[in-house]
């Protein structure tokens, strides 16, 4: 990660007595911060649409004051309109080229393995064996992926005060100011949400599905043992997994059940949710241990015993990855509000479309997500005494994934809750500059595209044996592919000198193919209806920091379509599109003129068809600093 090397700045005064004037002066500002820095607090609203907003403004009434007093604005996206890639530019000032983010996930082009685009672990470099155990002598780390140096940085050099709430892509924290990490943050399992679901439904069995586990038990008279598996044991050779156990007892005859997790004991009745419960995962027997916390919920206790438990997430009471900055600080904003989710992605949308929550028990927990953020953010507000207040708002972009389009009343409900937040922060800082973005909006997903099917029927992408519905990029023929699909929006061609075993030689055969496929690609019909497929292809900027990572071509479907989940994991099914049967039918991984944003400032502050990039500008402005330095355009676009 670039990090800032501007000097912190102090006012020079050239008379004591001069000093001393300004000194009463800033002081007669106001106790919310002195002149020295100005007070902003900007609202993060992941995925809140500028259509939608405009169907409810009588709904919306502290968003529609902002328009009416200050500014509201259609905010352009970036190619991909993914959540990283978004929050990275606003993070930044830089686009993808430059923050190099370009997907959810990237693949190394040597072990064609994909990888977090936001984080990576180091491991130690020196280690003891002893026994099964193999002790670290040096410290391994976690480090961000994003490049670039993040706007509050540069303030924070400079001697404004920063508190930086859940921003996306920012695990770890940068170490200044306080901050609480935001998407990108892993479970304790080192995954980005893995639930478990018990059941001792005798239909079922034990399997690994997408996004969490199925554990079938056994149970005796209302009596149950629930291994949960924690995270690997780093001390040991093997690796292997840690367990858990959770004790659980069912009553004979209501509908209530206590559950014992280590030293806590938990009574639940059926249907109801567990406050968070710590739990602790031993790594070397009584000198070291991981520490989560968990929440259940007993989705049925008769006849049958069907449990869920969410994804083991870091405790912030004794976080056992960096979670914050200060390191201990999440134990102070715990101690006074109570424990609340760290996963980077708290929603659990994996339990409904695995069909362990119905769409009510989603929405129930996913408003214990929103009552959380929101108590998170009257802790700031009671606590902010001036500067740069940043503030993330989840609830909107994840249930927008499920309910966008045949919902609306479901999700207007979401959206007056984080207008009421809203308003809550205009009157708690009301001498403050106020801004309210988002990174994207929201378009209808009908239909799944398969495009490595796609580049099979073209000739592009060669299968060892026969297409099947779980294939990946394992089941790719390397030595006869020229050109594959990873993510929701990358496609990368087989490049000699790149790819273990690249096949397109660079310079003219590789331009030749780019243009080739952007041709066919923007020509492609569904056949099912004869729409247009794909909106919008993007080449990125290669840079020689970029190259390793850096998709060759961005698809910006249209609306209506996006890449299908087995596209998303290098998958090639037999059918180039189909239907979408899946519970998650609204996204955003199309064409970006599609789906923008919004933006809302407290001030007229009218920009010209503002991107989020002049959005970082207008911040930076507002203290007086410059925009960062461009680092190129987004991407050619045909």
């Amino acid at each position: 990660m670039e990090t800032s090397t501007n000097a912190r700045r102090s006012p020079q005064f050239a008379h004591p007595l001069v000093a001393a004037l300004l000194f009463c002066l800033l002081a007669a500002c106001g106790s919310r911060g002195t002149a020295r820095y100005p007070n902003v607090v900007v609202l993060g609203i992941d995925g809140m649409d500028p259509s939608f907003v405009s169907r409810h403004w009588d709904e919306l009434p502290n968003l529609a004051a902002l328009r009416d007093r200050g500014t509201f604005q259609r905010l352009a996206t970036t190619a991909p309109p993914q959540s990283p890639v978004a929050w990275a530019t606003f993070i930044t000032g830089l686009d993808p080229s430059g923050h190099e983010l370009f997907d959810f996930v990237h693949r190394d082009p040597q072990t064609l393995r994909p990888f977090s685009s936001m984080s990576g672990m180091e491991t130690p470099r020196r280690t003891l064996s002893i026994g099964p155990y193999l002790l670290p002598l040096t410290s391994s780390r976690v480090v961000s992926l994003r490049r670039g140096t993040p706007f509050w940085q540069t303030l924070a050099d400079n001697g404004t005060p920063v508190e930086v709430i859940h921003m996306p892509t920012e695990y770890p924290p940068v170490d200044v100011g306080h901050a609480l990490a935001g998407m990108g943050t892993p479970d304790l399992l080192g995954s980005l949400g893995t639930f478990t679901f018990f059941t001792d439904d005798p239909t079922e069995v034990s399997r690994s599905v997408s996004g969490g586990r199925i554990v079938k038990l056994t149970s005796e008279r209302g009596h149950a043992i629930l291994p949960l598996v924690g995270p690997p044991n780093p001390l040991r050779r093997d690796a292997r997994a840690t367990v858990e156990n959770l004790i659980v007892d069912v009553d004979p005859e209501q509908p209530a059940a206590r559950i014992r997790a280590g030293s806590e004991d938990v009574i639940l009745r059926q249907g109801e949710w567990s406050n968070w419960i710590p739990v602790e995962f031993e790594l070397l027997p009584h000198v070291s241990s991981a520490h989560g916390m968990i929440r259940c919920f007993a989705r049925q206790l008769h006849p049958l015993l069907e449990l869920y438990v969410s994804p083991i997430n870091i405790d912030p009471v004794d976080p056992s990855l960096p979670i914050a900055t200060p390191r201990k600080w999440s134990r102070t904003v715990a101690r006074e509000i109570g424990r609340f989710s760290t996963l980077g992605i708290p929603e659990d949308s994996s339990a409904l479309r695995q069909d362990v929550f119905t769409l009510p028990e989603f929405l129930a927990q996913t408003k214990l997500v929103l009552d959380e953020e929101r108590n998170l953010l009257a802790y700031a507000l009671r606590h902010y005494s001036g500067g740069l207040l940043f503030f993330y708002f989840s609830s909107i972009d994840q249930n927008s994934h499920i309910l966008w389009g045949k919902h609306e009343a479901e999700l207007l409900q979401i959206y007056r809750a984080v207008d009421a937040s809203i308003g809550e922060t205009k009157r708690a800082v009301p001498d403050a500059r106020l801004v309210v973005l988002s990174d994207h909006g929201f378009a209808a997903f009908d239909r799944a595209v398969h495009l490595n099917t796609w580049l099979r029927d073209r000739g592009y992408l060669a299968l060892i044996g026969q297409p099947a519905s779980d294939t990946d990029l394992g089941s790719i023929d390397w030595f006869a592919t020229k050109a594959y699909a990873l993510g929701l929006n990358a496609l990368y061609v087989n490049l000699e000198g790149r790819e273990a075993h690249g096949q397109v030689p660079p310079g003219r055969p590789y331009q030749a193919l780019l243009g080739t496929l952007r041709e066919q690609l923007l020509a492609w019909r569904d056949p099912g209806n004869g729409a247009q497929v794909v909106k919008a292809v993007f080449e990125p900027r290669r840079t020689p920091h970029n190259s390793r990572v850096a998709p060759d071509l961005i698809v910006g479907y249209a609306p209506g379509y996006r890449a299908s989940w087995q596209t998303g994991i290098g998958g090639t099914p037999a059918e180039e599109i189909e239907d979408n049967q899946d519970p998650w039918i609204g996204d955003h991984c199309i064409n970006p003129g599609d789906v923008p944003g919004v933006l809302f400032t407290s001030w007229k502050a009218q920009l010209q068809s503002p991107r989020l990039q002049d959005v970082t500008a207008l911040v930076l402005g507002l203290y007086g600093f410059p925009p960062p330095k461009p680092s190129g355009e987004a991407g050619r676009r045909n």
